[in-house]
């Protein structure tokens, strides 16, 4: 009863808002039955109205869930500093990168459900339910983890808010572990990932030992950034609160990520360029183009070229503590790693194919218009529990508040 009375309550508090909330919960929405339409043409005519084909068999869906599963396990990125080193100011907001990391688990998710193509086959991807051939599918095994560490965000997530609403202590010998246990987990998710493209010995641009290490660096710069978007955007429209030398400590640890993001990067480029093999095919097409096909050479250069100045922006100190370049420098980092993930990993990896064709790979309509919806999803989930985590963190949604509203006698 208590649990159901929660959530009743909780449902109170995402319907009601301001005219602004109201407006981009409706912007949202509209979004999502746009999107929405998108996906039933591609349900009632199959994966032939994307652009996707024997040549290129991922395309702009799995670049967004490969960039999402960055997002998701950035949240350690908190966790560490907050948990590991007891350090408050960071502990004040882990539960939203929690909250983030439960967003992005579930638009992954989607992505994965319209890239399959027929959903009734999805059945064989759920732990305990399907048959992921496990430990052989390596896509059995990002399932599996995947599973997990959306669990793992939803049990701590809630007994935190649990905890605050009913105004308990917390208890750390139950918490502590859940929370040093996401660590490995989110490391596992991002690595899995990488290992997908490592199992391709037919594509030589994934075979890199480096590709995994080099995804968690990556993530560990785009998923800080959008949560210090995140802040700056709660700041401005709600109560929330949170100390500026957090952003920093953020800003400062990814200077780091991207800085080891970079220098993985060049040593790729100088063991395929010194080496001078056929398979630097697939980078020269990323970089300079082959023949006439230079479709994605300005993505390749505008990926690196924006990385390097937000690592440059976040590496100076006077830059990392000013509001304006801070915020320019997560932008331009959630950029250089969208790109680095949606475009510079996926296609040249596609391109030239195993027979040496090149098939120009561009985005349909419908996987735009799909992708836009996933992402209002995910928007949408994220808003409504951010709206209920602040009214419990700052006590305008508690036990004491619902005994006021509906006179309930005090509990034994």
């Amino acid at each position: 009863m208590k649990f159901i009375r929660f959530l009743k309550e909780s449902f109170q508090i995402v319907i009601r808002g301001s005219k602004r909330y109201y407006l981009w919960l409706a912007f949202l929405f509209i979004l999502i039955l746009w999107g929405g339409s998108g996906y039933i043409l591609q349900l009632k005519q199959g994966l032939l109205v994307t652009n996707m084909r024997d040549s290129v068999s991922w395309g702009f869906y799995i670049g967004n869930f490969t960039f999402l599963v960055g997002v998701a396990a950035a949240a350690i990125m908190l966790v560490i500093p907050a948990y590991i080193y007891n350090w408050k100011p960071l502990k004040e907001v882990v539960i939203f990168g929690e909250l983030l990391a439960i967003s992005a688990v579930i638009m992954c998710i989607l992505f994965v459900i319209v890239d399959v193509g027929n959903p009734l086959r999805l059945w064989h991807m759920v732990p305990l339910i399907g048959k992921l051939n496990i430990p052989a599918s390596l896509l059995g095994w990002d399932s599996l983890v995947l599973s997990l560490y959306f669990l793992l965000n939803v049990v701590v997530v809630s007994y935190l808010l649990n905890t605050l609403f009913y105004k308990r202590e917390i208890n750390n010998s139950k918490l502590t572990p859940l929370i040093l246990l996401s660590i490995p987990i989110a490391i596992g998710i991002h690595t899995v990932t990488a290992f997908l493209y490592n199992g391709f010995a037919g594509r030589p641009y994934w075979n890199s030992a480096l590709l995994a290490p080099k995804f968690l660096a990556s993530a560990f710069c785009s998923g800080p950034a959008v949560l210090i978007i995140l802040f700056q955007i709660l700041k401005k429209t709600t109560t929330f609160e949170i100390k500026q030398e957090a952003i920093w400590k953020i800003a400062e640890l990814m200077a780091y990520a991207m800085f080891i993001n970079l220098f993985f990067f060049g040593a790729e480029v100088f063991k395929e360029v010194y080496s001078n093999t056929e398979h630097l095919v697939h980078l020269k097409y990323l970089f300079i183009g082959v023949g006439e096909n230079r479709d994605i050479v300005m993505y390749g250069w505008l990926s690196l070229i924006i990385s390097v100045i937000a690592f440059l922006l976040f590496l100076i100190p006077a830059t990392r503590k000013n509001v304006v370049t801070l915020n320019i420098g997560a932008i331009l980092i959630w950029m250089g790693v969208y790109i680095e993930k949606g475009i510079a990993l996926l296609t040249p990896g596609f391109t030239p194919d195993t027979l040496g064709q090149i098939y120009i790979y561009r985005p349909s309509a419908i996987e735009v218009k799909v992708s836009v919806a996933i992402f209002a999803i995910g928007f949408l989930i994220f808003t409504m529990m951010t709206k209920i985590a602040i009214a419990i963190i700052f006590e305008d949604f508690n036990i004491d508040s619902l005994r006021r509203k509906k006179a309930l006698p005090a509990e034994s």
